[in-house]
């Protein structure tokens, strides 16, 4: 672990420190929700940001790990992309948290409405931000990785850009659940529906390749065909979640 730490602060600087940020805002907000009653939709207001730093925390560390592989690339204009934007919306979301007022969807208020288009517009940017990093693990000469490792940080990327931009079917409908309203029974801490379809559950699995699949390919499999198979497949499972939330069914009956 030592080890791991003090090579990422080497790579990527400004995302080891911005991540450590992260993960301290997490690990307050998860205190805080413990001794807070403020509600939204039925939850603990300080659950949300808690998954969005924590969240942030291992996308700013998975990221900065990766371009240290990059060479001779500059991620200076990358890392400010990315802590600017991601930044700001945990910074609206905590704000909103506080005050018992929803974050996303909210359109009650032309200011809020505002708000709103920004994080659609941070998270658009961050987003085509990290796909270019993908293209660039396909361009520029990486040959010094394992092919397995390449080619799961590549998959890691793509399918977490695919699920990233998902989140606008969320954002066209006003809502993430089908087939009820948002709010209700839930499974512990990530709230998906148990009851109706939960579009957040596509979002979630599909933006977490990005660290699962270079793990499990890393560490576990060390093979590239198998690597690509794994990959496969978890597209598939999230494009499955996907489906079956638009038809208004739980992924799975609690």
């Amino acid at each position: 672990m030592n080890y791991f730490i003090s090579t990422l602060k080497l790579r990527n600087e400004t995302l080891f420190y911005f991540g450590i940020i992260c993960l301290l805002l997490a690990i307050i907000f998860i205190v805080v929700s413990k001794f807070s009653s403020i509600e939204v939709l039925g939850l603990n207001a300080w659950i949300k940001p808690f998954k969005f730093a924590f969240s942030t925390f291992l996308y700013a560390w998975a990221m900065a790990w990766f371009i240290g592989y990059l060479p001779n690339f500059n991620a200076t204009v990358f890392n400010w992309i990315i802590v600017v934007t991601l930044g700001f919306e945990i910074i609206y979301i905590t704000f909103q948290a506080a005050k018992g007022q929803l974050s996303h969807f909210n359109l009650t208020t032309p200011a809020y409405a505002t708000l709103y288009s920004l994080m659609a517009i941070a998270a658009s940017i961050a987003t085509i931000a990290t796909g270019y990093i993908g293209v660039k693990f396909f361009t520029l000469n990486v040959t010094h990785l394992p092919t397995h490792y390449l080619w799961s940080i590549r998959l890691g990327i793509f399918i977490f850009v695919v699920f990233a931009f998902q989140g606008f079917i969320m954002g066209g409908r006003l809502t993430h659940t089908v087939g009820g309203t948002d709010g209700g029974d839930g499974i512990a801490i990530l709230n998906w529906s148990k009851k109706q379809g939960d579009l957040r559950i596509a979002h979630f699995i599909g933006m977490h390749a990005l660290q699962v699949l270079p793990v499990i390919s890393y560490y576990i499999l060390k093979n590239t065909k198998v690597t690509i198979a794994l990959g496969i497949g978890y597209c598939v499972l999230a494009v499955f979640t996907l489906v079956q939330a638009l038809q208004a069914k739980p992924f799975y009956k609690f």
